[in-house]
């Protein structure tokens, strides 16, 4: 996974590639037994991503996670007839120890906070497969699961523990490393489960963590089994949350090929999208590609298609841009958005994927028509958080609702990214629809007003039906809601434009975009913004644009990426963490930290 080193830092810091598959995982197994998966976690101590610590007791660095999000990716468009992904450990009376400290120790403050948000973000996909994919998650814990181990059962939506007298799950990042949970544990515990803030209290105090009994009784799993019949109690409840999926049991899924990628030191090349570097500017320029044909006629076709359609291609490569520009580029603090391509195409792709993925087809003959809803169910309400989990909310074609999903979470991926965001819509563009998305994510956006000097005609900007809650943000508004910070009429003002392709003038009426320079003020207007930008400090920056970009309610996403986020940022680079005396330093060492006591 670790391969080209040209730009890489010194230490554990080192060049960071996502490709992968099943065939060259290190530290997974996924076994596929009809309509129930299961995916089990066997580290490779010796097999690190990079440093030397082992991975002991099935801890896991960013490898490890990479390799999950590869599985979670390719269960849910390779096997659609999959209806319950049990996650569980290959190794005996072990789960997981979590995140590996020597690791943790070891790396630079970004790597801390990238890595943290990576696995943040693939735990919220696991969640999201659960809520609307029909592919319910459940955590099959054999043995202890500690700080990200039972972290990553929380991400699940069922969690049977063995009931061994021995085995516990326990978050003892406090008491043990002066920091926090690193992937959404305190908030899940609270927002997602329910468990009462005092019984969490003690859970995220006592470093040896709670068993059997107690954990049930506080919420901290669902159901209990004996090491004699655990097995079976596994099987019997992955077979009935199978059983209430509306996936197709029949269908082909698709296979994720390996994408098409050409890295050098000047940018990434892929087939629908391109990023030119500029570092003497600290600027990345991102251009998507739109489509070069019309879209297919009916969902077999598209299925024909496979990896190849292109929503489904640009998607992947955009979220594999946007992971190497967090991992690999974190100089360039300016990413400039731009597309190219027939606007109007892009246009019928929304309309062909909104019409497959909300109305039922041959591939989908058990269901019915139920439209994609605004805000994803992340924050659970309700006396007990299984209640309004676990069936889709949207119903039809199922590689088609895959496709928006994914979409989805990739542009979610980019309003995460601490970037700032600057979309430029000039002649030849084609924000339409999906594509306006990325316009929409942007902190600031610029549009021609008039046509290019090549005859090209006038820049335009399209909004479709995907505008308008197939693609929601991340605080689970649209980002059209987001855009205006809740309002409704000048939502509604665009709505009654839906479809027409809007010019400088009209788009900077209805407040779709920022700025509209004519083509003589056009190149000055957009080098000085980008260069102010790049003036600014990057740490005010990111503070500054995760504040703005995620007004009006909260999920259990923006607690996660933007509080965690924020007090990683804080604690990571405190002495009681991460000083030469502080615990992640000496943990494992026999000495005890020193801290600074002043509360500040």
């Amino acid at each position: 996974m670790a391969g080209m080193s040209e730009h890489a830092a010194a230490g554990v810091d080192t060049w960071v590639s996502f490709a992968t598959s099943p065939e060259r995982y290190r530290h997974w197994r996924l076994e596929v037994d009809g309509a129930v998966a299961t995916l089990r976690l066997e580290v490779a101590e010796d097999q690190p991503l990079f440093g030397g610590a082992p991975l002991k007791l099935n801890s896991y660095d960013l490898g490890v996670d990479i390799e999950l999000h590869d599985a979670v990716q390719r269960l849910r468009f390779e096997h659609p007839q999959v209806g319950c992904v049990v996650l569980t450990s290959g190794r005996p009376k072990i789960f997981c120890a979590g995140a590996n400290i020597p690791m943790l120790a070891a790396a630079s403050h970004r790597l801390k906070v990238n890595f943290c948000k990576f696995t943040n973000e693939t735990r919220a996909a696991i969640e999201d497969a659960t809520a609307h994919s029909g592919q319910t998650w459940m955590c099959a814990v054999n043995g202890p699961a500690a700080g990200g181990g039972y972290e990553l059962a929380l991400a699940c939506e069922h969690i049977l523990l063995v009931d061994d007298n021995s085995s516990t799950v326990a978050l003892p990042e406090v008491p043990l490393l002066a920091v926090l949970p690193g992937t959404g544990g305190l908030t899940r515990l609270v927002d997602k489960r329910r468990v009462r803030r005092d019984h969490a209290d003690v859970l995220c105090t006592t470093a040896e963590g709670v068993r059997g009994r107690r954990a049930l009784e506080w919420r901290l799993v669902d159901e209990l089994a004996p090491p004699s019949r655990f097995g079976a109690a596994v099987a019997a409840r992955a077979a009935a949350l199978a059983a209430r999926s509306d996936r197709p049991r029949d269908a082909a899924g698709v296979v994720l090929a390996p994408l098409r990628r050409q890295a050098g030191d000047d940018g990434v090349d892929y087939s629908t999208v391109r990023v030119a570097l500029d570092r003497a500017a600290r600027t990345a320029t991102l251009t998507v590609s739109g489509p070069e044909a019309p879209p297919p006629e009916s969902a077999q076709a598209m299925q024909a298609l496979g990896a190849d359609y292109w929503p489904l291609r640009m998607a992947r490569e955009l979220d594999d841009a946007l992971l190497h520009l967090r991992f690999n580029e974190p100089e360039l603090g300016c990413v400039v958005l731009r597309t190219e391509g027939d606007a109007a195409l892009v246009a019928q792709h929304d309309a062909l994927l909104l019409d497959l993925a909300n109305h039922p087809t041959d591939s989908a003959p058990n269901q019915s028509p139920r439209g994609f809803r605004t805000r994803p169910p992340q924050i659970r309400g309700g006396p007990d958080h299984r209640e309004s989990v676990g069936a889709p909310t949207h119903h039809g074609d199922w590689l088609a609702r895959e496709i928006v999903l994914l979409l989805a979470r990739t542009l979610r991926r980019l309003e995460a990214t601490s970037r700032s965001l600057v979309a430029l819509v000039e002649p030849r563009s084609c924000f339409a629809g999906t594509l306006a998305e990325l316009l929409l994510a942007a902190d600031r956006s610029y549009m021609l007003d008039g046509a290019g000097g090549d005859g090209s005609g006038d820049a335009v900007l399209v909004i479709t039906d995907m505008n308008f809650g197939a693609l929601p943000a991340t605080n689970g508004w649209t980002r059209l809601q987001a855009h205006f910070a809740g309002l409704e009429e000048p939502v509604e003002a665009v709505r009654r434009r839906l479809g027409e392709p809007l010019r400088a003038g009209e788009a900077a009426a209805l407040g779709l975009v920022t700025f509209t320079p004519d083509d003589i003020d056009w190149a000055d207007e957009v080098r000085l913004a980008l260069e102010e930008r790049a003036s600014f400090s990057a740490d005010a920056l990111t503070g500054m644009e995760a504040s703005l970009r995620f007004p009006g309610p909260e999920t259990l996403e923006t607690k996660v990426l933007g509080r965690l986020s924020a007090w990683q940022n804080w604690i990571f680079q405190r002495p009681n963490a991460v000083g030469a005396e502080g615990a992640l330093q000496r943990y494992g060492s026999g000495e005890r930290p020193r801290f600074d006591r002043a509360r500040v």
